[in-house]
């Protein structure tokens, strides 16, 4: 049984009124207090204050029935900006959304070096300056969350990364030290299966999201929450033997999973085949369309592997949605098909299988509704950014 004083009471009905309020777009203090089981002098209450802090804004909507137009109730999207930040081995992409997770300002930066305080520097430079853009609104950046491809413990201290050879680096002080604004560290994959399920699967309580860029890493969403284990460390399911005796990896293992199902792994050896060590996605589409016999074997070579650890990972969670991440099966149509073929145990049980839309952008995209959620101090936050709503969205800065 849950029991708490006034001030954890008033704080659960804040959170509920806010994530009420977002989810449905707007919505007036009488509907709000249905849908809550809130009376409606605790909405009062409640409003008064969120108008007050200038988290709320008031509209009215548009109908056409007689009588007083209802008030509506908005989250204010402008009055704070969350940053996420994806770290990785060569390049950080920066991105900049409003409260409601629409997105202001998207960087991406090549990386010259591994060296921890010199990637440091970096990202206090840029995160200065993203500060400072923000300054004229009520809060700021109300949060920074950096996602990193490795291992991250419950205190949100790197304890491995395996493409920067960092180890037990504390980013989170280190950053706060040089600015002064809240830091979160958190896995990549982990912040990967955020943004899907508050973007895209909203009502999904077991859901697994699988990143495939320069590694292998899984994040496990279970009712709602990121799925971390007892130190954090859940999810390196990269580093899964798969091919025993085989190729040996940074872990320190041989025949990791990752070694033969991440992008990094195909374009290693897609340059052996083709010796071509700049191809990107564009030559392999080419390859694709010209139905190139080479293209065509090392894609299905990728999908078996990729299959192979699949089964093993269904046996174990027995998810309801899975999700995988790669750009490089989004370039291929028939991709989710054939790995649904080699998925033939009759006893691995799953719902659904596809590709992310989010591509590379959704680490970030992670970041930043984590950041959100963390802020307004919700304990559900779903999300619908369209297409016609970015539109609407307008200019910022």
């Amino acid at each position: 049984m849950i029991t708490g004083d006034a001030a954890y009471i008033k704080k659960l009905n804040r959170g509920l009124i806010l994530s009420k309020i977002i989810e449905n777009d707007g919505i007036s203090r009488a509907d709000l207090s249905k849908i809550t089981g809130l009376n409606k002098a605790t909405i009062s209450v409640q409003v008064a204050d969120l108008l007050e802090e200038e988290l709320l804004v008031e509209g009215q909507q548009e109908h056409k029935n007689l009588g007083r137009r209802p008030i509506i109730l908005s989250l204010n999207r402008k009055a704070g900006y969350a940053l996420g930040i994806d770290l990785d081995k060569g390049q950080v992409i920066f991105n900049l959304t409003d409260l409601l997770g629409y997105p202001v300002h998207t960087e991406t930066v090549q990386l010259e070096t591994t060296n921890y305080e010199e990637i440091l520097d970096l990202l206090s430079t840029y995160i200065r300056d993203f500060k400072s853009r923000c300054q004229e609104s009520a809060y700021g950046i109300i949060g920074v969350v950096v996602g990193v491809h490795g291992i991250v413990s419950s205190e949100e201290i790197i304890h491995f990364v395996p493409q920067l050879q960092w180890r037990n680096q504390n980013l989170k002080a280190d950053l706060e030290k040089k600015i002064a604004v809240k830091v979160f560290v958190e896995n990549n994959a982990n912040l990967t299966a955020f943004a899907e399920r508050v973007y895209k699967h909203n009502q999904s309580d077991h859901l697994l999201s699988i990143t495939m860029q320069s590694g292998i890493g899984l994040g496990m969403m279970t009712n709602g929450n990121i799925l971390k284990g007892f130190h954090g460390y859940a999810g390196e399911i990269g580093h899964m033997i798969v091919v025993p005796d085989g190729e040996p990896c940074p872990c320190g293992n041989q025949g990791c999973w990752e070694r033969y199902a991440a992008e990094s792994s195909f374009f290693r050896e897609l340059a052996e085949k083709y010796g071509r060590h700049n191809a990107d996605f564009h030559d392999i589409q080419a390859w694709l369309d010209a139905k190139d016999p080479v293209m065509h074997e090392l894609i299905d070579c990728f999908i078996k592997y990729i299959s192979i650890g699949l089964n093993n990972v269904i046996n174990l969670y027995n998810p309801e949605v899975i999700v995988l991440n790669s750009e490089l099966l989004r370039l291929y149509p028939d991709a989710v098909k054939k790995i649904k073929a080699r998925l033939t145990s009759t006893i691995s049980h799953y719902d659904e299988l596809l590709v992310s839309d989010f591509g590379k952008q959704a680490c970030v995209m992670g970041a930043c509704v984590y950041g959100i959620k963390n802020f307004l101090e919700i304990s559900d936050l779903n999300l619908q950014v369209t297409d016609e709503k970015l539109a609407a969205a307008g200019e910022y800065f």
